[in-house]
């Protein structure tokens, strides 16, 4: 094959992580096409995979950036050892979490996670006692949730946190990583997004809410865009991976925002669904949507790619299904695990038997989530789902019928008629769930690619190393590069019955 170029992504998610090797190439479409058409597309091939895993420690939540910058250098080093010369370096990761960096340039402690009970009652007596939540969302249109980094801060001063007392900067995790590899300090627009801090309109942090938790913007680093160069790898890590001073671009840091430029897409009339740990369903707008429904509905507006904002809501996703399944696995149920063996045997149990609300506060952080599910049902007076059949027939109904209300909210809200979702993400595997999916919408679901954010984080380097020329450039790529599958609605009628079942359920 000629005229390839490598491209590294690190794509961190919230259980797991994973460095890739993009390549880039010219190929020609196969014999039935009748003709010698050439395009371009992304191949990729994982080169490192790793947990990320939360500590637990005198009663709070950690992520382990080290371990994290270790396994970075990790795939590095695997890479210069297959002779592979790179063109750029790009990280995307989960939203809303941050390091905080000393004036000596040391990380000061491990970054608290989103899951930390510290948040719990932090966003409530934020709201109550310094900014009201209409101002907040008028500013930022930013979801509330009990996490958002405002939250955290606001938390985190309250109980008088010595790191964030002495920070000298305070870095969005992407942009940390991109720190300890570059030495440059950066603000990456889509990670920032999440932060309940950036006003989408002015594209920058807002003065006043930085304020309200003691800061100053020069806490952050400078603001930069998808596509901007954040500098080269340090001698220190060229010494170490054996590479050159490769150059490490600020993608959309924001991992559903890299996902989202991976979209296939081929008009603005779809909406998508980020299915994985959480489910992120929105649209693609051109202007932040910000108005007395989109805060009654709770909706965020989230940075995207070439300026555009992601209209999404965050939906409580595979969460519940891998919780259940960890629980299995450690009490040695004896049944076969594996997810095409759990997820058979839930479509031969009783459909909509029970139906959970997957956004519920009950189901956070518990301690046991099977626990949870099955209490949820015994207090909304429902059958109480008893094997793990039961448990995942229950989790996949609900989630689609969740899907379908917010769906509907985007049909409402958008300016333009959604024609078709795409499922990006692990979750767009899960045939059973997609087929779900479709039929409680009521129209065509394509899924993949399940690597989207990997997709969509080496088309942001692509750009900027000149190959493409904008995101519909760079979503044909990705088109030429995955098969999509197909799922058509089926069984409206029943699924109208299952939604309204729903609504009275969970409508207080």
């Amino acid at each position: 094959m000629k005229n390839i170029k490598y491209f590294f992504a690190v794509d961190l998610g919230a259980t797991s992580g994973r460095t890739i090797l993009g390549k880039i190439g010219t190929h020609v479409l196969d014999e039935d096409f009748h003709e010698d058409i050439r395009y371009n597309s992304i191949m990729l091939e994982e080169v490192t995979r790793f947990p990320n895993n939360l500590i637990q420690q005198g009663g709070h939540f950690y992520w382990d950036i080290y371990a994290l910058y270790f396994e970075i250098i990790r795939g590095l080093k695997e890479v210069a050892k297959q002779g592979i010369d790179i063109t750029s370096i790009g990280i995307d990761t989960w939203g809303v979490d941050f390091v905080c960096i000393g004036e000596d340039n040391a990380i000061l402690r491990n970054p608290r996670a989103y899951r930390d009970p510290i948040t719990f009652d932090a966003m409530d007596d934020y709201l109550k006692h310094v900014i009201s939540k209409k101002e907040v969302y008028d500013v930022t249109g930013i979801q509330l949730m009990n996490f958002n980094s405002l939250f955290q801060l606001y938390a985190m001063r309250r109980e008088q946190n010595s790191a964030l007392e002495h920070a000298k900067k305070i870095l969005f995790v992407p942009d940390a990583l991109s720190w300890m590899l570059t030495g440059n300090e950066v603000c990456e627009y889509t990670i920032a997004s999440t932060s309940q801090m950036l006003d989408p309109r002015t594209g920058q942090l807002d003065e006043r809410l930085l304020q309200s938790v003691g800061l100053a913007r020069s806490k952050f680093g400078k603001m930069v865009m998808p596509g901007t160069l954040i500098g080269t790898l340090t001698d220190e890590v060229q010494s170490m991976t054996g590479l050159g001073p490769v150059p490490v671009y600020a993608v959309a840091g924001h991992d559903t925002g890299s996902a989202v430029a991976a979209v296939p897409a081929e008009d603005e009339k779809f909406a998508y669904l980020s299915s994985g740990t959480w489910s992120l369903m929105g649209i693609e707008t051109k202007e932040a949507i910000i108005n007395d429904t989109s805060y009654e509905r709770n909706f965020t507006n989230e940075g995207g790619v070439e300026g555009t904002t992601r209209f999404l809501k965050n939906i409580c996703g595979m969460w519940l299904y891998e919780r259940c399944r960890s629980e299995w696995k450690v009490n040695n149920t004896n049944i076969d695990l594996s997810h095409q063996a759990l997820q058979d045997s839930a479509m031969e149990e009783e459909p909509f038997r029970s139906i959970i609300n997957p956004d519920d506060n009950l189901f956070a952080n518990p301690t046991s989530m099977v626990d949870a599910i099955k209490d949820y049902c015994r207090n909304t007076h429902q059958p109480v789902p008893e094997t793990p059949a039961q448990i995942c027939r229950c989790i996949f109904e609900s989630l689609a019928l969740r899907y379908k209300q917010v769906f509907g909210y985007l049909k409402e809200m958008a300016s333009f008629p959604i024609e078709v979702l795409h499922i990006i993400g692990g979750g767009s595997m899960n045939a059973y769930l997609n087929q779900f999916t479709a039929n409680a919408i009521g129209v065509t679901v394509l899924a993949g690619p399940m690597e989207g954010t990997a997709y969509g984080n080496i088309a942001v380097q692509a750009k900027a190393a000149g190959l493409v020329n904008d995101i519909w450039e760079m979503r044909r790529f990705v088109r030429h590069s995955v098969g999509l599958r197909i799922y058509e609605p089926q069984d409206k009628e029943a699924w109208e019955s299952a939604y309204e079942k729903y609504l009275k359920l969970t409508t207080n």
